[in-house]
């Protein structure tokens, strides 16, 4: 892995056709949620197939919990729906058959030279690509498993939630003075002034 690709730096914005051959940037898949993102061999790899299947059953979570996830795959576009649908997954995965990623971030797997795929790894991302976590899965058990993401998400979250723990002083006081930009989602919506009480005549 290249030499800058640690913890506290900034992960590459790359832009890859997804499983649809739309054209997506991580930071545009990111938004301003966590993110986990695979980088992996392909389709023909069962390992690749345990750990998404895995993550495939923890997706509601990560659904329910504003984060989002995406695959890199060095698969062309067929072999990456057919990846995609085996797991049943419900996220972006994108296509990389040139070897941009793996080139890169000098993660080419060398000890197979018939596939040529990316060593694979798991990267747990801040919002703006920071990197909190990455994972080698060169070895199988190497990968993170559901626990592990748990607490990597645990940790990224209550830093970058200002509305983590709701008894936080001033909490209280912006939502009712009507300051919501410290609470995720409610930060987006449109605010409505209030209504004026009509005065009886």
């Amino acid at each position: 892995m290249r030499s800058d690709i640690v913890p506290g730096n900034t992960f590459p914005d790359y832009r890859l056709p997804d499983h649809t051959s739309t054209l997506r940037s991580l930071s545009e898949l990111q938004g301003d949620d966590p993110l986990i993102l695979t980088l992996a061999r392909g389709n023909y790899c069962p390992k690749e197939h345990q750990q998404h299947l895995e993550l495939a059953s923890f997706y509601p979570k990560i659904a329910v919990a504003y984060t989002q996830i995406a695959t890199i795959s060095t698969d062309d576009h067929h072999s990456l729906q057919e990846f995609r649908a085996s797991v049943g997954a419900q996220w972006p995965f994108l296509s990389d058959p040139e070897r941009t990623v793996q080139k890169d971030l000098d993660i080419q797997e060398y000890t197979d030279p018939e596939h040529n795929p990316m060593i694979p790894h798991t990267l747990v991302l801040k919002p703006g690509l920071v990197i909190h976590r990455i994972y080698n899965g060169y070895w199988f058990w190497g990968r993170p498993s559901i626990a592990d993401l748990w607490r990597d998400l645990r940790a990224v979250t209550s830093e970058i939630r200002p509305d983590w723990d709701l008894s936080a002083p001033g909490l209280r006081d912006a939502w009712n003075a009507g300051d919501l930009s410290p609470f995720h989602g409610w930060n987006k919506k449109v605010k409505t002034p209030p209504v004026a009480s009509k005065e009886r005549s």
